[in-house]
C-alpha cells in the first residue's frame, strides 16, 4: 500500500457526508413545513365554540363566525364565513371558553403543516386582542 492510497478518501467518509447532508436537508424541510410561521394576522368575529378534544393529544380548538357582505351565485347579501383555529395557550383557551358567543379580535399564526400536539388546523391563535 502506497502513501497515495492512505490519503485517498474512503467510501465510508463519503457515506457519512451524504448522510449528514441528507439529515440537514430533512431538518430544514421539517422546520419550514411545521415551525416556520407562513403568515400572521387578526381575525374578528363571534366565537361559536371553544373545545378541548383529541384521542391521544388533547388540543384546544375553536371556531369564529365572521360576518360580511358577499356575493353568492344562489343569493347575494349578507354572508358568514367560518374561521376554524387551534389554541396552544391554556390562558387564551380559558378566556375563549368563558366568553363563548362574544365578539373577539384574535391574533393568529399560520403554518404550512399541522402537528398533532399543536392542534387540528394550520391556524394557531396565540392571543386575544379584543373582546366585546
Amino acid at each position: 500500500m502506497s502513501a497515495v492510497d492512505s490519503n485517498r478518501p474512503t467510501f465510508k467518509k463519503y457515506l457519512w457526508w451524504a448522510i449528514f447532508i441528507i439529515l440537514i436537508i430533512f431538518a430544514g424541510f421539517f422546520y419550514f413545513r411545521y415551525y416556520y410561521v407562513f403568515g400572521e394576522g387578526v381575525k374578528s368575529g363571534y366565537l361559536n365554540f371553544a373545545v378541548k378534544k383529541g384521542n391521544i393529544f388533547k388540543t384546544y380548538e375553536g371556531k369564529l363566525i365572521q360576518e360580511g357582505f358577499g356575493k353568492s351565485a344562489a343569493k347575494p347579501g349578507i354572508a358568514s364565513y367560518e374561521f376554524e383555529f387551534s389554541v396552544e395557550s391554556d390562558s387564551v383557551f380559558k378566556t375563549l371558553e368563558m366568553n363563548s358567543g362574544k365578539y373577539f379580535d384574535l391574533h393568529y399564526k399560520e403554518y404550512h403543516g399541522i402537528l398533532p400536539w399543536r392542534g387540528n388546523t394550520q391556524y394557531v391563535v396565540d392571543k386575544v386582542i379584543g373582546m366585546r
